[in-house]
């Protein structure tokens, strides 16, 4: 008889292990997202200044949350988050955005980071899904949500 070794939250130990490594991967994107906002929000110029100074506030303030929610989701599966800076440029996919300070630019950075976002979400998912972790599938259906609207929102912007 194999029995599974179940985690405190009852889903399979291996599976919340692979799980968090993925919720690793995206948090290390995020965090990369969460400073090119910065960046973005004190260096932009231009005659959209106002317009984006404000946006991308509003866009690195709710990326601060949900670095948080992802990091309390991998340690309720029991993994480690990562938390160093190294570990983050190390693991993720999202590149540095450095010296942008024009309106266009800025945006297709944005819309660039999060349709890398949105690749990780959408693998994760997979894992939680086929993990029964509903409570992952959940955060990241609304992430999913959310950005979506956020990237057609800032396409029509382009435009």
């Amino acid at each position: 008889m194999n029995t599974l070794a179940l985690n405190i939250i009852g889903i399979d130990v291996e599976k919340a292990s692979e799980l968090g490594q993925g919720l690793n991967t995206l948090l290390a994107n995020f965090q990369l997202y969460y400073q090119n906002l910065r960046g973005l929000h004190w260096n932009i110029q231009g005659k959209n200044f106002f317009e984006l100074h404000a946006k991308f506030e509003e866009l690195y303030t709710g990326a601060n949350d949900r670095v948080d929610e992802i990091a309390e989701r991998i340690l309720t599966l029991g993994v480690q988050p990562l938390h160093t800076f190294s570990d983050y440029l190390e693991t993720s996919e999202i590149e540095q955005g450095k010296n942008i300070t024009t309106d266009v630019a800025s945006v297709e950075l944005v819309v660039n980071n999060l349709s890398t976002l949105l690749k990780i979400e959408r693998e994760v998912i997979e894992q939680a899904s086929d993990a029964g972790d509903e409570g992952t599938v959940a955060l990241l259906s609304e992430l999913i949500s959310e950005q979506e609207k956020t990237i057609w929102m800032l396409a029509a912007w382009l435009k």
